[in-house]
């Protein structure tokens, strides 16, 4: 069994096709993307000059799926992150996206774990601490690249999480709902 903590090692020929170093066969893009779904690490290499691609290769992958319209990314998220390759702020863009997907894992996860337990309302924790960090965010990517970058006034954003909360929180309530009623009655 391969060992799952070692990226999986992918050769890119002179002919571009992509080798798989473990299975001793070829792989396409859709391959590698199902790999990293199963949560496996993966590293692309240039087999003549030892380059690492796995960069230029993951962007291939979500920009082939943003234009099949499977879009996660919003177009102003994609323009803000097209401005911060000419500035300043683009040094703590993505410190501050590995966090926000860090937290999201976790509150997914934790979300999953509260809805398999006999509880019938789950918390998601960090849920203001996400919304006030993405207020912060989309502030220092709209405002905040003309002038200096200033983090979001502490009374405001926690006004505006609770509030965000509040409105969300009654459809996260009915999703919810439908999804423990399935459930219990897919185990019964």
């Amino acid at each position: 069994m391969a060992d799952e903590k070692k990226p999986l090692l992918i050769k890119r020929y002179a002919s571009r096709r992509l080798y798989n170093t473990e299975t001793s066969d070829y792989v396409t893009l859709e391959d590698i993307a199902g790999f990293i779904r199963e949560g496996r690490e993966v590293q692309i290499v240039d087999l003549k000059s030892g380059d690492d691609l796995t960069r230029q290769y993951l962007l291939q992958i979500i920009a082939e799926h943003e234009s099949r319209g499977e879009n996660v990314l919003p177009v102003n998220v994609l323009t803000d992150l097209v401005r911060t390759y000419t500035t300043q702020a683009g040094s703590m863009v993505p410190q501050f996206l590995q966090m926000s997907f860090e937290m999201l894992q976790e509150g997914q996860s934790k979300m999953m774990e509260n809805m398999t337990k006999a509880n019938p309302m789950p918390t998601m924790p960090g849920f203001e601490a996400l919304q006030a960090q993405q207020e912060a965010f989309l502030k220092a990517m709209t405002s905040g690249l003309s002038g200096g970058w200033s983090s979001p006034e502490p009374e405001a954003s926690a006004k505006a999480a609770k509030e965000g909360e509040d409105e969300g929180l009654d459809a996260i309530k009915e999703q919810l709902a439908a999804l423990q009623d399935k459930l219990s009655k897919m185990s019964k």
